[in-house]
């Protein structure tokens, strides 16, 4: 029977949690350093109660840098089969958390499946829900009605949900008054900013925030501060809307905390390279360390089909600074929906640059592949570096694809028998060195 309702009410009452035990392993932390972490927040553990088969782990900017992947059907793409393949693959290549961000259809059957078959973290974005849960057009929907789908989606085993709740009625004269060029990008904060112009109320998730926190704490759900006002492009990024929005955060930061709920921060968005420290900063302060989960940054606007390398970009500085999660950004998006391909370029990127981050930020053992690839580099042995690599089957079908000549058969294709390793291995070893 448990004696404490979260991982955060568990951590201040010095009770050891299998999860939190799990995560301390895999992080090489011990449990009592981990502990102090999640009782200050610093470290969310996003466990849902009713999560079966979960592989848990930890987000906090001490940890490793973990990543995020949404993906879910829309009216246009309808086959839950495919996002399922999606996920599948997500898990494969070492997604640590999947976001169903779905917008159509039945949607709590996939939502269930995922929490009972898949061991990642599941997050949902309830607003989204909502319309599709009671087929009624946005307008119509009461304070309630919204709660109530936050409440169904911890009951189906969610870890963590994104609420946007800093956004205000105060928030609708800045938008108006400051004049934005891509005005409010968030797909769940528009439809909240939607709602509150067409009602004439205050958004529910922060009028209501204390009944929120009253159902994340019975089912252990982590809270994910939505940042509705993110930039959309470069020329939005940093502003009054952000920043005003962040501070509002803050604050409910620390009512959840006072709650024994766990906590992240999501952040930006588009951002400028020279901007992206100085908001991870920003954010650390406000925000008192809570874990920060940024999308991207994104630090160009230019290169639809690419995005998830101006992403890749901008969240290994973020990480390296203190972003402690990174939602993935594929080629796909302003495009179109991801397909599994674009899925997979997204994960990889982000992955690319989530290591990149550990490695600069001193993350114990987070260099050890690194060092083991150069071995087998100066090596030229194929098979380990195979085994090293983010993606070894891609790195495979490149060599077989254009693979060398028997007589150097332990070189690449690129360079052949002119091969820097392959020369030096041979001089030091007192051997003759053929070119040609």
């Amino acid at each position: 029977m448990r004696n404490y309702t979260t991982q955060m009410d568990a951590a201040r009452k010095g009770i050891l949690t299998p999860e939190l035990e799990i995560v301390a392993k895999k992080e090489n932390m011990t449990t009592e350093a981990l502990m102090k972490l999640v009782a200050e927040g610093k470290v969310a553990i996003c466990a849902n109660k009713n999560h079966v088969g979960l592989n848990p782990e930890g987000v906090g900017s001490m940890l490793r840098t973990k990543i995020n992947v949404n993906l879910g059907v829309s009216r246009d793409c309808k086959d839950y089969d495919i996002e399922m393949q999606k996920v599948m693959s997500a898990v494969k290549l070492g997604a640590e958390a999947i976001m169903d961000l779905s917008s159509h259809g039945n949607t709590q059957p996939f939502r269930q499946k995922l929490t009972h078959e898949c061991p990642a973290m599941i997050g949902t974005v309830p607003v989204y829900d909502s319309v599709i849960h009671y087929q009624r057009d946005l307008a119509t929907l009461t304070a309630q009605d919204f709660i109530d789908v936050v409440r169904l989606h911890a009951q189906d085993g969610v870890d963590f949900v994104t609420l946007h709740c800093g956004i205000t009625r105060k928030t609708i004269e800045q938008i108006k008054k400051h004049k934005r060029k891509m005005n409010i990008v968030s797909r769940g904060g528009s439809l909240v900013f939607a709602w509150m112009s067409m009602t004439g109320e205050e958004n529910p998730f922060y009028e209501h925030f204390d009944e929120i926190l009253d159902i994340c704490e019975e089912y252990d759900v982590t809270i994910s501060l939505g940042d509705a006002c993110r930039p959309g492009c470069l020329a939005d990024a940093t502003d009054v809307c952000q920043i005003e929005e962040l501070v509002r955060l803050g604050e409910l930061t620390k009512r959840a905390w006072d709650h024994n709920v766990q906590v992240m921060v999501e952040g930006p968005g588009h951002v400028p390279l020279d901007q992206v420290a100085a908001n991870m900063k920003v954010q650390q302060s406000i925000c008192m360390g809570a874990p920060f989960y940024v999308l991207g940054p994104l630090v160009t606007d230019i290169a639809p089909g690419y995005d998830h390398i101006t992403a890749a970009i901008g969240g290994a500085v973020a990480a390296m600074n203190g972003a402690a999660f990174l939602c993935y950004v594929t080629p796909a998006e302003h495009l179109a929906l991801p397909n599994v391909e674009d899925v997979k370029q997204g994960i990889i990127a982000s992955k690319i640059a989530a290591h990149a981050a550990d490695i600069a930020k001193g993350i114990p053992g987070a260099r050890d592949q690194d060092d083991r690839m150069a071995d087998a580099r100066q090596k030229l042995d194929w098979e380990k570096q195979y085994a090293c690599a983010l993606d070894p089957e891609t790195a495979k079908a490149i060599r077989d694809s254009r693979s060398p000549e028997d007589d150097h058969s332990d070189t690449c294709s690129m360079c052949g028998k002119f091969c820097a390793v392959r020369s030096m291995n041979k001089a030091l070893a007192g051997e003759y060195i053929d070119i040609l």
